[in-house]
């Protein structure tokens, strides 16, 4: 009889416990949800992230608190990501940088592939690669003819090492036989700054950075570094269209739970991304930015960081890039 009466309380319990724990998962999300960001406020990352932040609580019905955590090339803020607790509250919104840095840095605190998962690409925004108006090149071909008359001779900036403007240019050269001299620099002002300004003659950077300098007549573009042109910029073709095979560097923005975030959070949160990134008015912010929104699954994100993380170790490799 005791045993009887044992076994119906654990079933009791177990049920009760089950129905805890079905009804948390829809009651999920009840408090404010916390965007760690692995860069100051203001950059790229930054921004893209307080332009999803509003709607993005609406739909989810609690608000979305940004986190800024910048250092290291963001790999502080996503070591403090990676180690927070998995319970769909703690969330890393980061770049494409997340598929460089471990190829570039070798051993970190975290693993990209172990320690999260993905969630939801946000948006896209190609690399534009421009030049001084002095220089004698309107087209990519002219510009590799020119590089090849002069080798060693023509210098090309970015935002530092390492970061996506210098991988677009690395992987040019692998990809042209152009010899170029990378000059990096601690951010996009100084990099653009320096562009206008004759002393490099090139600048792989982020759209946002450079586009009103060339509507201005500061700069002149020469093609973007995207698998297509930009809505933003739809005049200004593709380096692949322009002849360099298989050439494509897609700058993205994103989000990643930390391992082991209920699959019930992980859905609820990629459908918020869903319905938020087809907004008109989402879409416009974006775009404002030089950015274009691009939702996905968690498993298409998931497959754009395997690729990428293959490709920039063939690049770091083959460029022989070294952190600073």
């Amino acid at each position: 009889m005791k045993r009887r009466n044992a076994l119906a309380f654990f079933a009791t319990v177990a049920t009760a416990l089950v129905f805890c724990a079905v009804a948390g998962a829809q009651e999920y999300p009840n408090k404010p949800i916390r965007f760690i960001v692995p860069y100051p406020p203001a950059g790229g990352t930054d921004v893209v992230a307080r332009i999803l932040t509003e709607p993005l609580g609406a739909t989810l019905g609690q608000s979305i608190i940004i986190d800024n955590r910048g250092g290291a090339a963001g790999n502080v803020g996503t070591e403090i990501a990676a180690k927070a607790p998995a319970d769909g509250y703690h969330i890393l919104f980061t770049l494409s940088s997340h598929t460089i840095n471990p190829k570039l840095y070798g051993k970190l605190p975290f693993d990209v592939e172990r320690d999260f998962l993905p969630i939801s690409l946000a948006a896209m925004i190609p690399q534009i690669l421009v030049v001084h108006p002095s220089v004698p090149a309107n087209t990519v071909q002219e510009l590799i003819a020119l590089a090849k008359t002069q080798p060693g001779k023509l210098n090309y900036a970015s935002v530092g090492t390492g970061s996506p403007g210098h991988i677009a240019g690395e992987l040019f050269k692998l990809k042209t036989g152009v010899d170029i001299v990378h000059v990096p620099y601690k951010g996009g002002g100084p990099a653009v700054i320096d562009t206008i300004g004759g002393q490099v003659q090139m600048l792989f950077v982020s759209m946002p950075a450079a586009w009103q300098h060339v509507k201005a007549g500061k700069l002149k573009a020469i093609a973007v570094t995207s698998d297509k042109r930009s809505v933003a910029a739809p005049d200004v073709p593709t380096i692949m269209e322009s002849g360099v095979a298989d050439y494509v560097v897609n700058s993205w923005y994103g989000a990643l739970a930390p391992a082991k975030t209920p699959p019930a959070a992980i859905a609820r949160l990629q459908a918020a991304f869903a319905s938020v990134l087809n907004q008109p008015q989402v879409k416009e912010k974006l775009l404002a930015q030089g950015a274009e929104a691009a939702p996905s699954t968690p498993a298409e994100f998931d497959r754009v960081i395997k690729d990428e993380l293959a490709k920039w170790e063939y690049v770091i490799r083959a460029a022989n890039i070294k952190p600073d």
